[in-house]
């Protein structure tokens, strides 16, 4: 399983009001759908493209980050057609798969999500490291 191409398709982050006081933030990832990417490769491996999005809300009503974007994974063709089936059947995704995908997605979206934050004025929507003196 390698990831050969990651990509944001959407890049939303709005301001509703200046953060102050306690500010609750509610992250979310959810994969949005499932397909086989167009691209050249051996018979016995194929490309399945995950649709994502990335949500922080900022409660109450503060603000919101929203990033979509995709991730083209090539599998092994027994695994990528098991992958498929799932997600034809049930909107599923084995979870020891959902887990190597969701860090992968986690790790790009988490920056993304911090530099979009500053540039807003908007806390992190991540706790960040800090030295306690």
């Amino acid at each position: 399983m390698t990831v050969v191409n990651f990509s944001f398709t959407k890049l939303l982050a709005e301001k509703k009001k200046v953060a102050k006081g306690k500010i609750d933030i509610k992250n979310n990832i959810s994969i949005k759908d499932v397909s086989e990417a167009k691209m050249a490769i051996d018979a016995k491996r194929t490309a399945l493209k995950f649709n994502f999005l990335y949500e922080a809300t900022y409660e109450p009503e503060v603000g919101k980050i929203n990033l979509g974007g995709e991730v083209i994974y090539v599998l092994d063709k027994k695994v990528a057609d098991d992958v498929m089936k799932m997600w034809k059947k049930d909107k599923k995704v084995k979870a020891d798969f959902m887990t190597n995908l969701m860090n992968h997605i986690l790790a790009k979206s988490n920056i993304q999500a911090v530099i979009m934050s500053r540039d807003i004025n908007l806390p992190a929507p991540i706790p960040l490291p800090k030295i306690k003196g």
